[in-house]
């Protein structure tokens, strides 16, 4: 269990304590800012959910620079960020600030390419996330961010950022999936 690995439980750590602050009906109230009306408890999911995602950068940071990269954070790194990107846009959906149907494709996804990665793990492969999927990732990340800011600070703007990164996220969650498939394609074949 090397640091960045620790790094990476940390934030599996976290997606409880987001699940609670977000789910739980608090009542802290809510504020204006640049015309977006925030309700504190999605500010705190929000820094919550932030620090979560710095935790991605930091870990493989360390990984790669200290050369501590092990099979079980390239297996933990990704489901870990799967985990974390999934509850958040449950919990969006759950909010009404979120469209159902966006979030199951992503879901959807998520989970085709974990099956991929057990596949891959029965025959001894772990593949590591590529490029492209950590620009999903990112994509992501950025529009739950805007969302569960409720599109803060482009709401004074009267323009709809956070459905804007909500769509592109969309658009980079089916690329990075279908070319994860095509990249791995050759598992198929070696089962028959």
């Amino acid at each position: 269990m090397n640091l960045p690995n620790k790094i990476t439980v940390s934030r599996v750590c976290l997606i409880p304590v987001f699940l609670l602050i977000m789910a739980v009906p608090f009542d802290w109230g809510t504020f204006e800012w640049l015309g977006a009306k925030i309700p504190v408890t999605h500010f705190v999911g929000a820094v919550i959910f932030a620090v979560a995602s710095m935790t991605d950068w930091i870990d493989g940071h360390y990984a790669r620079k200290y050369n501590l990269v092990t099979n079980f954070g390239k297996f933990l790194d990704p489901l870990a960020d799967k985990l974390l990107v999934s509850t958040a846009f449950i919990l969006l959906v759950g909010l009404k600030l979120a469209p159902a149907w966006i979030v199951v494709v992503i879901i959807a996804r998520e989970f085709a390419v974990t099956g991929l990665r057990l596949i891959l793990a029965e025959g001894g492969e772990v593949a590591a996330a590529n490029m492209l999927g950590k620009i999903k990732t990112w994509t992501q990340i950025i529009a739950i961010l805007l969302l569960l800011l409720h599109n803060f600070p482009f709401s004074a703007l009267s323009f709809r950022l956070d459905l804007v990164a909500l769509w592109v996220a969309l658009i980079f969650t089916i690329w990075s999936g279908a070319d994860y498939f095509y990249l791995n394609r050759g598992v198929f074949a070696r089962s028959k």
